[in-house]
């Protein structure tokens, strides 16, 4: 939220081509190109709102550094908590490979000993991507990932969707089990699923607001890219543009929530808490 009385912040350059959604590079974009934009695009209104050129940017569980390093590629400080020591050393060989070694920091821990290596109240965006489908208790990791804002602070939550597990079995041929995980607590097809535990869209909003944010958006993620085969996009760059497109409008429509593999879920602190 900006403030009308603060002076305008100059344009700020645009990211290097590498860092921008580029439908040519592989499939992998795809699947990532709809989170990218909308964080992207919250981390630009934090830099207006607070008229700072560089965030403090904490990734949960960032791994090696997927999101991380292009982030602190467009100039922000981010940290790193992963609990794997080797995860942590590929982030670091990642951040140095991009020439982001000064703006990235790893430190070993996890979202439910949050505190134990950052310090709350720290930071202007928080990043929890893949992280609550594996922990003990999901509500416990979004209020300390909540715990860790400032005032004005965005969260981004990206987490396992349980239609598009129940649409992949079910096209798979394996009825039973997409019946199984409709039915199951943590969105399970079985004993062989090596997913934990899977989301609905109300389950993620409902974990967002009872850690006291509100929700500013939500995106189905990878609606059509796990779906389509590879050999219809992988050749063709046209092809793969085009179905960047889909995915993006798709992930704007509530009708397409319910069947994306992943589901984003923007979090804002309440306007009478923003600083």
């Amino acid at each position: 939220m900006s403030d009308p009385m603060r002076p305008p912040v100059s344009p700020r350059p645009a990211p290097p081509a590498s860092l921008r959604s580029d439908p040519s590079r592989s499939r992998a974009s795809v699947r990532t190109a709809v989170v990218w934009e909308v964080l992207r695009g919250a981390l630009d209104q934090r830099v207006e709102a607070t008229g700072r050129e560089s965030l403090d940017v904490l990734d949960t569980g960032g791994g090696s550094g997927n999101f991380a390093v292009p982030v602190a590629r467009l100039g922000h400080r981010v940290t790193v908590v992963d609990p794997s020591p080797d995860a942590l050393f590929a982030l670091e060989r990642r951040a140095a490979e991009a020439g982001a070694a000064d703006q990235v920091r790893g430190v070993q821990g996890d979202v439910h000993g949050l505190f134990d290596v950052v310090e709350r109240d720290a930071y202007d965006a928080v990043l929890c991507h893949g992280v609550l489908e594996y922990v003990d208790d999901p509500a416990e990791g979004v209020r300390n990932a909540v715990a860790a804002l400032r005032p004005g602070g965005v969260l981004s939550l990206l987490a396992a969707g349980l239609g598009g597990a129940v649409l992949a079995r079910a096209l798979a041929g394996h009825f039973t089990e997409a019946r199984r995980a409709l039915g199951d607590p943590d969105g399970r097809w079985g004993e062989g699923d090596p997913m934990p535990r899977r989301f609905t869209v109300e389950q993620l909003a409902a974990l967002v607001e009872d850690a006291g944010l509100r929700v500013g958006a939500v995106h189905g993620v990878r609606v059509f890219a796990d779906l389509v085969p590879g050999v219809l996009v992988d050749t063709e760059p046209a092809a793969l543009d085009a179905l960047r497109k889909l995915e993006a409008t798709a992930a704007e429509l509530p009708a397409f929530h319910s069947v994306a593999t992943q589901l984003h879920v923007l979090g804002e602190t309440r306007p009478a808490d923003a600083g």
